[in-house]
């Protein structure tokens, strides 16, 4: 039986729901291709802009920015973008009942572009609302579909409706996407977690407390040694969770508690516990569960702790 390609495997789902995951399919493999050829064409390094985030654009953010919006906008059924590089949501038509709303992270982790680390691409679709067609600050319960491309030795594009995680790989030499990775499943428990510990001095008592026990290792209240892993591209490690298990952590610390946390609500953190939740995983705050959080603003951030459910439990009982 030869493999399945991205098109064959959503040929059965709904057709206007596949054509646009179809669409950001084919502006990750862009990304992909200007990823790969960023330093050749002069494209690393920094705009000079400021974005709403408060954060010095790269080149290559506003570059993959344009790319999902020029190959997505041509989707008849896609009625507004919401980007993580943009200030306010971009709409493409009146919306009417059935269609789509995008959010994006088009170029997740791009400050590891000069360093030539693993970067990647983020998406997250949900209806208009029924009672408001132009709001778009939905709850991440109501996400049909949400997914991620990573840029690494090989480009992976990794997708779920809700039920299940499938993963492809990107043939070089056709262009296609492969199924190579069917049903990827987190472990419950883990030996693997990831978190920025150059913040630790503002960390909160729960988060303290689980890493140094994970540090003490086998001698320690966990009776087994663990390793840490950070990446600083949310991609990337949330990718290596679903690959062997683990838990990633970006808490609100005393340092970032007055915006929230770190990571953005509606394109970062909700599709990622829908991809993790699917993947027999958990996703949370620390007191809630991420995808019942109801946003306020456009860009609003939160805590994060996702992964192995052993772990993500264990960590909430702390709180």
């Amino acid at each position: 039986m030869s493999p399945l390609k991205l098109p064959e495997v959503l040929a059965d789902k709904n057709q206007d729901l596949s054509s646009l995951i179809l669409a950001i399919s084919n502006a990750c493999i862009g990304v992909a291709n200007q990823v790969k050829n960023s330093a050749l064409e002069g494209n690393l390094g920094v705009t000079g802009i400021i974005n709403v985030q408060g954060e010095t654009q790269q080149t290559l953010d506003l570059k993959a920015n344009d790319l999902f919006v020029k190959i997505c906008s041509a989707n008849p059924k896609l009625a507004a973008i919401v980007s993580e590089e943009v200030e306010e949501p971009l709409w493409l038509k009146e919306p009417e009942k059935d269609d789509f709303i995008l959010y994006i992270d088009p170029l997740d982790g791009s400050s590891n572009l000069n360093v030539d680390l693993s970067v990647g691409s983020i998406f997250s679709i949900t209806r208009v609302g029924s009672s408001d067609a132009r709001c778009v600050l939905r709850s991440g319960k109501h996400q049909l579909a949400a997914g991620y491309a990573i840029y690494g030795s090989s480009t992976m594009f990794v997708v779920s409706t809700g039920r299940d995680v499938q993963g492809y790989t990107l043939c070089v030499s056709s262009g296609d996407f492969i199924l190579t990775h069917p049903f990827m499943t987190i472990p419950k428990s883990t030996s693997e977690f990831a978190i920025n510990t150059s913040r630790a001095r503002f960390w909160k008592s729960p988060i303290r407390r689980y890493v140094s026990e994970c540090t003490a290792g086998e001698a320690g209240p966990r009776g087994q040694d663990f390793n840490m892993r950070w990446t600083a591209s949310m991609v990337a490690d949330v990718h290596r969770i679903l690959v062997r298990g683990g838990v990633f952590l970006y808490p609100k610390d005393t340092n970032n508690q007055s915006t929230g946390g770190k990571i953005r609500l509606l394109y970062e953190a909700n599709p990622m516990a829908f991809i993790v939740k699917a993947a027999a995983g958990r996703a949370s705050t620390g007191d809630e569960d991420i995808l019942s959080i109801s946003p306020k603003s456009l860009h609003q951030r939160t805590s994060v702790i996702l992964g192995s459910a052993d772990e993500v439990n264990l960590i909430e009982s702390y709180h």
